[in-house]
Formats: C-alpha cells, structure tokens, sequence
C-alpha cells in the first residue's frame, strides 16, 4: 500500500486508518503562526458511515488505498441482499441492499451498476445517473396554472414520490435523475 504525507491528503482520497477504510470528505490545511502546517481532513468510514476530524501533520504518513471499479449486472433481491453478476467472468456477489439507500427503489433488473471494491469486500455501488420510470399515478392539472413554473406530485412504478411538471400524466415514461430523486425530462 502506498504511503502519502499529511499535507497529500485531498477529498475523495480513500485512507486506511485506525484499523478502517475511511474517504477524505473535506480537507483543510492550515499553517498557524506558531508549530507547524497542518490538514484537518473530515473522514467518512467506507464501511459504516461513521464521521470522523483528524489532524495530519505534513510529517505524518498514511496508507492511501485504491479500490477498483467493476461493472455487474443486477440480478435480483432476495431477503435484503442484492445479487450482482460479473458480465465477464459470470460470478455471482451479494451486496447488503442498504448500501444504495434511498436510491435502492430505481435499481431495475438486467441494470449495469458500478461497483467498488476493496481486494474482494464490495463497499459500495453506484447505480446510473438517469433512470427511465413510469409515472403510475398523477394529479390532473388546474387550469390556470401551467402559467407559471410549477410541479405537481406524482408516484412512480417503484413506489417513489417525486413532482412533476403539469404537463406529465398518468402511464407516460420519464427520465428520474436518481442523485437528486427528481424530474428530468420525457422519455
């Protein structure tokens, strides 16, 4: 594993420290009057979204970890695990279904997600920007208002709520932009 000073650190940097995985979420360095430079670097645990403050001098020395990227395939659910396939080699994972939090309900079957490892434990996954979903349920619009920009709520084929624009009706396709759980446009 490669060794980084303190002052290397950056957001997005992936550490192992105190015995865990942790990403860099915000980085500060300071150089105070007296004593020497400083990062303090706001850590998240990989493994269970533990937040932590650290100080790392410019002297100090870490263990910067890389994870890989690999793209599976969903399969199905099964009591609240995720089976991903490996398209090239054809082996089968399962993933702990709460690592996908609230995006969870837009994973579909057959779907390509992006998922990282560390050596062989899968640590997250990271499913595509924009989704098509079938609006199954929305309200009628009120004349007099498409006047000015307004949305409507509506409810999705996978259960989630989210507003519309006016114009979208009940049984017609759209584009959901699943980072911000909301309208993109008309597929």
């Amino acid at each position: 594993m490669p060794k980084i000073n303190g002052n290397e650190i950056r957001p997005g940097v992936i550490l192992e420290h105190d015995g865990g995985l942790w990403a860099a979420v915000k980085v500060n360095h300071v150089k105070p009057g007296k004593g020497g430079a400083f990062a303090q670097v706001e850590l998240k645990n990989l493994r269970d979204g533990r937040k932590l403050n650290e100080r790392f001098r410019s002297e100090d020395k870490v263990d910067e970890v890389t994870l890989e990227n690999k793209d599976q395939q969903f399969l199905y659910e099964t009591d609240g695990r995720l089976v991903f396939m490996d398209a090239e080699t054809y082996e089968q994972i399962e993933i702990d279904a709460e690592l996908l939090g609230d995006r969870r309900p837009f994973l579909q079957d057959g779907m390509t997600a992006t998922v990282l490892f560390y050596g062989e434990e899968p640590l997250s996954v990271k499913i595509p920007q924009k989704v098509k979903c079938r609006v199954v349920e929305a309200e009628p619009v009120i004349s007099g208002q498409t006047a000015s920009k307004s949305f409507k709520p509506a409810v999705l084929d996978n259960g989630v709520r989210i507003m519309v624009p006016p114009f979208i009706n009940q049984d017609e396709d759209i584009i959901v932009h699943t980072e911000l759980m909301e309208y993109s446009e008309r597929a």
